[in-house]
């Protein structure tokens, strides 16, 4: 026996040594998953097996190059390296390339990546002369992908009625007529995309018995990586190739299956041994990651899971401490003590910030908790996303912000005049820019008067430009007299930005939607804490404060240790000493997309990943109140809660909070609830000058108040300061107080609650 073997628990040497017909490895979390595949293949080429017989397929190219690398040290790298190990698309698209005439393809055939077959899609779109904000290229390359990966040919879709039927409650006419066009399209351009090189790898199978027979006999042994994310046409290839000998091994956990939306089915774990008959089942059931605790609680969760492959997960490390659950008034409080538990456990010696993690279920609760780590000068990483004021969607919103408040703004005109998509292109904006070089005035006067400065583009051009910057005129004076929310909420609803959004109904562009109902609330949270000092709330002010924020900490050093911040799907297969799991709320996590059993059953798969990424420590924090879809929503903890057992859970942290209602200023009060286009909008804006500017504001009328000019006054948050001047604008009235270490502010009167000195 190899002594490598020694390194092995029972468990795992059986799963390792026992070769011969159908295997499947139920492997829980921190189980040594990976060592068992590893050692499996090193075990065969040890028995004499060829390296070119055996087939280990992997779900990343990381995963197949770590384990390739392990093999290499065990038997050699003159056997590692004649392995065919890699991805399902790498190792398929090889004999696609071998057998490409087969299936009417040149061997020299294009892989198109995402980007490729969106913009294939946006073409066809285009050329059937259909909306493109209803056929959105990543909604149709979704669905184009799912009928894929479940072996729906265009064909095969046109008459599957379930189908039609979904692409006509989603207003998607077309959406079978596309397909043809786009598979047309691709073998024109002897192009396949990612699906298809699973999708033509069964059809050459099924279709090719010769060839079937043929790698049946090369791929003598065939192991599978994390079997439970595959999807149904991976299974059927994996089955093709795997007979008549069936010496396969899929090993995964189905505990931890947590990806259906990109077409991952549960039930090619669960339904492995009847797919084998005979298989054997093996049972890694020891964690070497975390406490007793934590696995513990871990298993008292999944258990309430009725479709599941049952084993008894269990650490021999030492018990450590219960789940800490905890309570917070609103979002913002649970920030605050995500990052002082971060800067706490850090100078306690728990670990240093890359030993923590703070994971969640969707990406726009990264803002809240980004901006409490910035202020206490916390470093963090975000993965699988960008910081929130970085991703595009925000940008955008902020850039329609900038500029309203500033039309010279060249960078952000440039970035939201065709978005959403209003049929000015490239060409035109070219065409705009060069005028206004040689004009010397800033890119928006001439999309304002494009007859003024002798434009020279088409009459249709010429309209869609001035009706741009007709829209953007509409928002100027709101600029100035609305709060900074209400403007924002404005301006998103009547650029579409929001329903172009809200329409993308692929997990994108409800993330892209999320974000922005959560840049509401970042906009509403800084109206709020601003009118409470009594200062005013325009949202020339918000961007001043963001421009800071997003330039802050930006250029860290890459060897600093950082805060590790992801959702988490992007968590699964990493591990930290200290993980923080956050918005364990109702409506949120178990999402409210999750209806059927399943689909909950999946939420909670989800909710059981987190726990078991932490080794020493977990943390769970909920919010009683959170700002979402544009309010304020109280929230009930999750029900995933109640499902641990009591005995592992520290449940002290909810008792310290106590809730009182969030206080809402008088213009909320009122107008809170209302869509709005059902709020009054201001007057008709007043034309830009020349020079593009702002206009003033309402003239102010002087006013007498206890606060004369020159009188010492003392503000709560502020300080001591001298009144400057006290006035009425737009209703309002006002005070101007230069303070002694903050400066010169303006503030409103009635909300200033200022002391005389």
């Amino acid at each position: 026996m190899s002594e490598f073997l020694n390194e092995l628990n029972e468990a795992q040497r059986a799963a390792v040594v026992n070769t011969e017909g159908p295997s499947l490895v139920i492997a829980g979390a921190g189980s040594g998953k990976t060592r068992v595949l590893t050692y499996r293949i090193a075990w065969l080429l040890s028995q004499g097996v060829s390296p070119s017989n055996i087939l280990a397929l992997t779900f990343t190219n990381k995963a197949a190059r770590e384990m390739k690398e392990r093999i290499a040290r065990l038997v050699g790298d003159k056997y590692a390296r004649y392995l065919w190990m890699g991805t399902f698309h790498s190792v398929f698209s090889k004999i696609l390339r071998q057998e490409s005439a087969r299936i009417d393809y040149g061997h020299d055939y294009t892989i198109y990546d995402s980007t490729d077959s969106k913009s294939v899609i946006k073409q066809i779109v285009k050329e059937m002369g259909l909306d493109e904000k209803q056929y959105k290229p990543g909604m149709i390359a979704s669905r184009i992908s799912m009928a894929k990966n479940n072996l729906l040919s265009p064909v095969d879709y046109a008459g599957n009625r379930a189908l039609i039927e979904d692409d006509k409650r989603a207003r998607l006419y077309r959406m079978q007529d596309i397909y043809f066009a786009y598979n047309k399209r691709l073998k024109q351009a002897n192009a396949m995309d990612f699906d298809d090189l699973l999708f033509n790898m069964n059809l050459l199978l099924e279709q090719n018995e010769d060839l079937r027979e043929k790698y049946s006999s090369i791929f003598r042994y065939i192991l599978v990586d994390e079997y439970q994310d595959t999807n149904y046409c991976q299974s059927r290839i994996v089955k093709q190739l795997a007979e008549p000998l069936n010496n396969i091994c899929v090993v995964g956990d189905d505990a931890q299956s947590i990806y259906s939306f990109r077409g991952a089915n549960i039930d090619n774990i669960l339904g492995f041994r009847n797919m084998f008959g005979g298989a054997q089942l093996f049972k890694l059931e020891r964690n070497y990651r975390s406490t007793q605790n934590i696995v513990d609680a871990a298993n008292s969760l999944i258990k309430k899971n009725e479709g599941q492959i049952r084993k008894n997960v269990y650490s021999e490390k030492e018990a450590g401490e219960r789940l800490h659950v905890s309570a917070h008034e609103n979002d913002r409080h649970e920030g605050e003590f995500i990052a002082k538990t971060i800067q706490q456990g850090k100078r306690s010696g728990k670990a240093q910030y890359d030993g923590f993690a703070v994971l969640y279920r969707t990406n726009a609760q990264s803002r809240v908790i980004e901006d409490e780590l910035r202020k206490l000068g916390i470093p963090y990483r975000i993965y699988g996303s960008v910081s929130f004021y970085q991703r595009k969607e925000i940008k955008d919103a902020i850039a329609y912000f900038r500029l309203v408040v500033n039309p010279s703004d060249d960078e952000a005109l440039l970035r939201v005049i065709n978005f959403p998509a209003r049929g000015i292109g490239e060409t035109t904006m070219r065409r705009v820019l060069d005028t206004a070089h040689r004009a010397d005035v800033p890119a928006f006067a001439v999309v304002s008067d494009p007859q003024r400065y002798a434009l020279e583009s088409a009459a249709a051009a010429q309209k869609k430009l001035t009706g741009f910057a007709a829209l953007i005129n509409s928002f100027r004076e709101q600029a100035q007299t609305e709060d900074a929310y209400v403007f924002a909420q404005n301006v998103l609803k009547q650029t579409a930005v929001m329903s172009a959004a809200l329409a993308d109904k692929s997990a994108e562009g409800q993330d892209r939607y999320d974000n922005l109902q959560e840049l509401l609330g970042s906009i509403h949270e800084f109206s709020d804490a601003r009118r409470q000092q009594g200062e005013e709330t325009k949202i020339t002010d918000f961007l001043a404060e963001v421009s800071l924020l997003t330039d802050q900490d930006e250029h860290l050093d890459d060897e600093t240790p950082r805060v590790s911040l992801m959702t988490i799907h992007a968590a699964k297969g990493l591990e930290f000493p200290v993980v923080i799991i956050a918005g364990l709320e109702e409506q949120l996590f178990p999402s409210a997309f999750a209806e059927s059993v399943r689909e909950i059953e999946e939420e909670r798969r989800l909710f059981y990943v987190a726990i078991t990424r932490a080794e020493r420590e977990c943390y769970i924090t909920y919010a009683r109140q959170r700002f979402r879809n544009g309010q304020i929503v109280f929230s009930s903890p999750s029900r995933f809660l109640k499902d641990i057992d009591e005995q592992y859970l520290d449940r002290s942290g909810e008792k310290r909070t106590i809730v009182q209602p969030q206080w809402q200023p008088s213009w909320l009060q009122s107008e809170w609830r209302r869509e709005p286009e059902e709020r009054p909008m201001p007057a008709a804006t007043r034309k830009l000058s020349k020079t593009t500017g702002m206009q003033p504001s309402a003239d102010k009328k002087p006013i007498e108040t206890a606060f004369a000019a020159g009188s010492r006054v003392r503000h709560a948050t502020f300080g001591d300061g001298t009144v400057r001047e006290t006035f009425e604008e737009n209703g309002n009235e006002k005070i101007v107080v230069r303070f002694d270490t903050k400066g010169e502010k303006t503030l409103l009167l009635k909300f200033a609650k200022l002391e005389r000195l």
